[in-house]
Formats: structure tokens, C-alpha cells, sequence
């Protein structure tokens, strides 16, 4: 095991993903984690760290091989978040008892549909949003819901400490593979910024080069 240090700065993306699922979500063993928008870098490795915790992983993407993507990094089942009714099949997975824990990739269109969705007295972890949505504290309230996020500038010390050691455990034991999606050189920044905006869907960390 590597000797890690307290001022070690991880991939932001795995950075994201392990604060939220070990301190802001207090996950157990067993437990249903759903990751809302799990094809892209931060729900990639989120979907690996869950799974070598011992969770039942459901994931969305908005793409045929976003859904084979997330399965072929240990989600159980995987879900099209642009198909109508799909949140329906997402509480059948559940046998009707909803989602102990929601990872949300873009709160500003989910969180109403994470609300349906989550259990009772389930958790909601925001990790990425785009805008304002606005929603019903009934819903909340219905579920004695916890909504909560993560954001990485926030993180403490020992926090830092926590991800970089899971960083360096998951990738001596095999289990966590980061994925590398589109590369773009830096002059073409405009252009990777643009393209992820409008892609149907996202496929692992976009790569700025020299």
C-alpha cells in the first residue's frame, strides 16, 4: 500500500464520487444505490467504488452503449433515462420499495423523479447540477427524504486522505479501471465544451492534451 498524504489531490472525478458515497450518503452493505447519469467519468467510478462495497448498483445513461457501459463496470441492471417511463422500471428493480441512496449527475432535471424514487428515509447526494428546478417539500417530507450534496472544494483533510487511499487500493486490486472518453488538444477547448453540452450521452472522462 502506497503512503498517502494529506494534501493528495485525486482525479476530480473519483475525488467527487467518494466523499459523496462514504460521508454524505452512509451507505451499508446490501443497500440500493442508484447513480442517475452513470456513463460519464464521476458516475463511472462511482458505479466501481459501489460495487466493491457491496451495494446493488442500478445505473442510467442516455445511450445504448452508455447502458452497456455501466453494466460492463458491475452495475446489476441499467436503465435509459430518455426512454418514457423508465423510472417506473427502476422501482419494479426495487419491487416497489424505492432507491436507498441516489447519486444525482444533473439535479436541475432529476431531482423531482429522485424523489419519486428514493425509499423512505433514503438519501439524495447532488453531485452536478446546471440550473434551478423547482420542486414540492411535500415530496421531501413524504419520505423523511435527507437531499444533500457534494462539492469538492468543501472536502476536509481527512477526507482528501479517505479518497486517496481508495484510490490507490482500487487500482492495486484491479477494481477500479478509469475511463478515458474523447481527447482533445487544448486549442480545441471550445470545441470539447460544445461537443459535451450536446452529446446524447456521456462516456467516460473527456481529455484536454497539449
Amino acid at each position: 500500500m502506497h503512503g498517502v498524504s494529506e494534501n493528495f489531490f485525486p482525479p476530480l472525478y473519483f475525488f467527487y464520487c467518494l466523499p459523496a458515497v462514504f460521508c454524505r450518503a452512509r451507505v451499508k452493505a446490501g443497500q440500493t444505490l442508484l447513480i442517475h447519469g452513470a456513463s460519464g467519468g464521476t458516475g463511472m467510478a462511482t458505479c466501481q467504488v459501489a460495487c466493491s462495497m457491496g451495494l446493488k448498483v442500478l445505473g442510467t445513461a442516455g445511450t445504448p452503449d452508455g447502458m452497456k457501459l455501466i453494466i460492463k463496470n458491475g452495475a446489476h441492471r441499467a436503465f435509459n433515462h430518455r426512454e418514457k417511463g423508465y423510472t417506473d422500471k427502476i422501482m419494479a428493480a426495487t419491487d416497489g420499495k424505492g432507491v436507498d441512496v441516489i447519486m444525482e449527475m444533473l439535479a436541475n432535471s432529476n431531482l423531482n423523479k429522485d424523489l419519486q424514487m428514493v425509499a423512505k428515509r433514503g438519501r439524495i447526494v447532488i453531485i452536478g447540477s446546471r440550473g434551478p428546478i423547482e420542486i414540492n417539500p411535500e415530496d421531501i417530507m413524504a419520505k423523511e427524504a435527507l437531499v444533500t450534496a457534494v462539492v469538492i472544494f468543501y472536502a476536509k483533510p481527512e477526507e482528501n486522505k479517505q479518497s486517496a487511499a481508495y484510490f490507490f487500493s482500487g487500482m492495486e486490486a484491479g477494481w477500479l479501471r478509469p475511463l478515458v472518453g474523447p481527447k482533445y488538444t487544448l486549442d480545441k477547448a471550445a470545441q470539447a465544451h460544445k461537443d459535451i453540452i450536446e452529446s446524447s450521452g456521456a462516456a467516460g472522462k473527456m481529455i484536454l492534451t497539449m
